[in-house]
């Protein structure tokens, strides 16, 4: 799933092929190593090309599966499934993985190879495309012994009468988004694999190089077929979806989430998946103003704003609201925009025209219907970038407090008393994360937001606890022992002794 790349790049495209570059991807990379030839093939769809979303240059093109690819694919994962599951105990599944994610780590040149094409391929600086890349190799053998442990049978009743088990499903279909390309495929693979399925990837068409890159060094060092990369856009996700699949395990738009919902029901296929989000916080009398600011800062223009939780509407005291916006906009000055390669970027182009396109539009609406901008404008927004943009005086009737505008802009309301700023902050149908700064009665605040993940004067999410999302925002979850088991079938059997 993702948007067909069909518009024209105003830069001009290079002519160079990702299949005869030498960067990351490696000898060899862009042959369908997953596919075997076919006596009467059916014709091939256009190779996938991929831009830099800075100039418009080409990196490279990949070839973009069939719906016989697609089926192929998943009758082979089957196949190999079930010597994967049975003939493999889940400890040597975790040590073959974590050999795997080793051949990388100790190659720093590889490294920086896939940190500049993630970096060049997706628009983010090199400092957080290396964050990324190094962040996946070091924790994917974390996240396959954590999910081991998961896995481990549970004794229900004391005198061992009963028991439960975590059995695996079949075929998982991953299908990965483009802002985190590398971290967000890694954190639904590795679970899936260590719990005895095969995964077949379906990374989105705006990153495929650097997903076929990284993860395809994976893929060749486990079994034939226990992991699989096919590429394409929407059309070969709609495809992977309907195959022959046991799950679906989906990071990206509501709309797109609800199609493969709709998909999956034919045959109740699970589902595990992280939708949008327009995140809210909200800024009580009694917060200390500095770190609210810089918290909001952050959280919004982190990665351009092209995060799902990136915090989209915040909500102040009026008593404090002139000290936080001049705070907010002092910090948000401080914020460089740029390519990946220039030094001190903290924000890199959006992605692609589309998006910047609906950026623009949710900043006119706002100018139109008489938001105060404190920083940045609704005007001076050249192509490919977007300028960090502070917002004062949002109104509920305006697109970026309705909407998820996906882009490093932060709208700004005041309210009276804390009721008000809730009930705003609730009027979503999104409910990924949200975030409250202050004191007195603050944990009131957290428990009434509606969302998944809540920060009390802190960023949303804990490395203690699952990834999960309220409302229209997520169904089902990963991470931790709860979330990687949702990888699995539970099985529960009674003895008699």
């Amino acid at each position: 799933y993702a948007t067909p790349v069909t518009e024209e790049r105003d830069n001009g495209a290079s002519s160079s092929s990702f299949c005869t570059s030498t960067t990351a991807a490696g000898e060899g990379s862009c042959e369908n190593n997953n596919n075997t030839k076919d006596d009467n093939p059916e014709p091939s769809p256009a190779p996938l090309q991929s831009f830099n979303p800075a100039t418009g240059e080409m990196l490279g093109e990949l070839p973009v599966a069939s719906q016989e690819d697609v089926e192929r694919a998943v009758s082979q994962a089957h196949v190999a499934q079930k010597k994967w599951a049975f003939s493999t105990t889940t400890a040597e599944r975790v040590e073959l993985l974590t050999e795997a994610y080793e051949s990388l780590s100790h190659s720093d040149i590889i490294l920086q190879e896939l940190s500049q094409l993630l970096a060049m391929e997706m628009g983010k600086d090199i400092r957080r495309a290396s964050g990324e890349v190094r962040g996946a190799v070091q924790g994917g053998p974390y996240y396959a012994s954590e999910a081991a442990e998961a896995f481990e049978p549970i004794e229900l009743e004391e005198d061992g009468s009963s028991r439960q088990y975590f059995q695996p499903l079949g075929v998982v279909g991953v299908i990965s988004p483009w802002n985190y390309p590398v971290a967000m495929a890694n954190n639904l693979l590795v679970p899936g694999l260590i719990a005895g399925n095969t995964v077949v990837l379906k990374p989105s068409e705006e990153t495929p190089l650097v997903a076929e890159a990284f993860f395809g060094k994976l893929r060749d060092a486990l079994p034939p077929h226990v992991l699989t990369i096919l590429h394409g856009d929407g059309q070969v996700g709609r495809a992977l979806v309907e195959s022959d699949i046991q799950m679906i395990a989906f990071t990206g738009s509501k709309s797109t989430g609800q199609d493969i919902m709709t998909r999956a029901g034919k045959k109740l296929k699970r589902l595990v998946m992280e939708l949008g989000g327009n995140d809210p916080m909200i800024v009580m009398a009694d917060a200390h103003i500095g770190r609210a600011a810089r918290m909001a800062v952050a959280g919004g223009l982190e990665n351009s704003g092209q995060m799902c939780t990136s915090i989209e509407r915040v909500y102040v005291d009026a008593r404090i609201a002139p000290q936080f916006e001049q705070t907010v906009a002092r910090v948000a000055r401080q914020y460089k925009v740029g390519p990946w390669n220039e030094p001190h970027v903290d924000l890199g182009p959006i992605i692609h025209e589309r998006q910047h396109q609906k950026i623009v539009d949710h900043l006119k609406d706002a100018e139109e219907k008489g938001g105060r901008f404190l920083v940045g404008s609704a005007s001076e927004q050249t192509l490919p970038y977007i300028q960090p943009t502070i917002i004062a005086d949002m109104t509920p009737d305006m697109k970026m407090e309705r909407e998820e505008t996906f882009g490093p802009v932060i709208g700004i309301s005041t309210f009276e008393n804390i009721e008000d700023a809730i009930d705003r902050a609730n009027d979503s149908e999104y409910g990924l994360g949200a975030v409250v700064f202050g004191h007195d009665g603050v944990e009131a605040v957290a428990q009434a937001l509606e969302a998944g993940m809540v920060g009390i004067n802190q960023g949303q999410g804990s490395g203690g606890g699952p990834w999960v999302g309220a409302k229209q925002s997520g169904f089902g979850y990963h991470g931790t022992e709860e979330g990687h088991r949702q990888f699995t079938q539970i099985k529960v059997i009674a003895y008699d002794d």
